[in-house]
């Protein structure tokens, strides 16, 4: 079967890691035909986008969307525009989603989509020429019922509004097709945190086994935008010390604790840098340099090497998290067997984000209004039965604790179980 992952060209690093960790961990439970089902996107969709920007000049990025897999329900991924998106980062993360999205429980394939189009540096003008053309080229891609896109890196709210308000136009109907989407528009309460107050709900089940909790441990997280803070934010209402967050530029630190309150504040609704936050407490280089119990990284994939690794251990780390997709390099998460250090993946650690989208198709599905409460109570339900299920499967795998294996064999097998009633195996 190995012959299925050396056939992914090394021109697609990103998907090619992403399969050899999944083949690694799952050799001795695979069956080759669906492996080939599974390491093969259904449909890659690639359009170009044409827009006009400021000068009255067409500028043209590229658009894509990968609908990895269907098995469980429809295609369910965000979109994520910036200037390293390609067809290899693609891949790599509709096929994580997949599996995210298995842990789950609820009826979701797996797709990821996006393009490489940079808004941190164009006017709000030139955004909405953007994603006037972008969705004018994939609108017929997606429907609540086929492909339900969400936000990512460089999509927050205002732009799922602008997505949703022209997909309606286009197709005449209000379907809650797009999830993120504002509260006034048929979002759901509690999306926003959903993601980082999944990953600490499912970090307290972890500390729980260990027979502790987070009052006074001490917490890094890289990463500055919604998953970051919130996970920041609740880490710290559980009675955990804030002691760095990083943003693209640097990090504060602060041993005694950051005021994330504060941080919060000024970064969302003045848009201001860690810098420009507090100049004092910034040091340039990686959050993963501070010394910390328990290390969250939130911002973006291979962030964290094996030297932030090893250094992180050896200064007493004993819990990894992942917020973000993949953070950790293939070289990180190999030498965490030599390593004592717990760690939960991504693929189970962020799915607190997809299961409140979940939960937003299904508000929207029946005309009503979730309450926060009743959110965020799914969402610690969901989290908690994803650790169970993982943490069981890692027991009986015998590699207690090191949770990739366990979260793999539970994607796996509910995605097996559905190939084999199809007859696809």
């Amino acid at each position: 079967m190995k012959h299925l992952i050396d056939q992914i060209p090394d021109s697609e690093p990103l998907f090619k890691a992403a399969a050899s960790e999944f083949y690694s961990s799952m050799e001795p439970y695979l069956e080759e035909a669906a492996l080939k089902q599974l390491l093969e996107p259904e449909r890659i969709h690639i359009f170009k986008v044409n827009w006009l920007d400021r000068h009255g000049v067409i500028q043209t990025n590229t658009g894509y969307r990968v609908q990895h897999s269907s098995a469980l329900g429809p295609y369910k991924g965000g979109l994520r525009f910036d200037k390293s998106v390609n067809l290899d980062m693609m891949k790599f993360l509709a096929f994580e989603q997949t599996l995210k999205n298995a842990l789950t429980h609820l009826p979701l394939g797996g797709a990821k989509g996006g393009s490489d189009f940079d808004p941190s540096d164009k006017t709000k003008a030139e955004i909405n020429n953007f994603i006037h053309s972008f969705i004018d080229q994939s609108y017929s891609l997606f429907g609540p019922n086929k492909d339900v896109p969400a936000g990512d890196l460089g999509v927050g709210q205002e732009e799922i509004a602008l997505m949703a308000k022209y997909h309606q136009n286009l197709t005449g109907e209000f379907d809650g097709t797009f999830t993120g989407k504002p509260i006034s528009m048929g979002g759901v309460l509690g999306r926003q945190e959903a993601t980082g107050y999944g990953l600490i709900y499912i970090l307290m089940h972890l500390l729980d086994d260990l027979e502790t909790d987070l009052t006074d441990k001490r917490v890094v997280v890289s990463g500055c935008g919604n998953v970051g803070l919130h996970a920041a934010e609740k880490v710290v209402e559980m009675g955990a010390i804030l002691v760095g967050i990083s943003d693209k530029q640097g990090y504060l630190q602060d041993e005694e604790g950051l005021d994330i309150a504060y941080i919060k504040d000024k970064r969302l609704n003045e848009k201001l840098s860690l810098k420009e936050i507090d100049g004092k407490k910034f040091s340039e280089g990686s959050v993963f340099d501070v010394p910390c119990d328990i290390a969250l990284p939130c911002a973006t994939q291979n962030e964290l090497t094996s030297d932030h690794l090893r250094r992180l251990a050896q200064q007493g780390c004993m819990i990894i998290a992942e917020g973000a997709n993949r953070p950790l390099t293939q070289e990180a998460v190999d030498i965490l067997k030599e390593l004592d250090v717990y760690y939960v993946p991504g693929k189970a650690a962020n799915a607190g984000g997809v299961a409140v989208s979940g939960l937003e198709m299904q508000q929207n599905a029946q005309k009503a209004v979730f309450s926060f409460e009743d959110v965020d109570l799914k969402l610690q339900e969901i989290m908690a039965l994803i650790y169970q299920e993982i943490k069981e499967a890692s027991l009986v795998l015998d590699n207690p604790y090191h949770f990739v294996k366990g979260a793999n064999y539970v994607a796996y097998q509910r995605i097996l179980e559905v190939y084999n009633l199809q007859r696809l195996v």
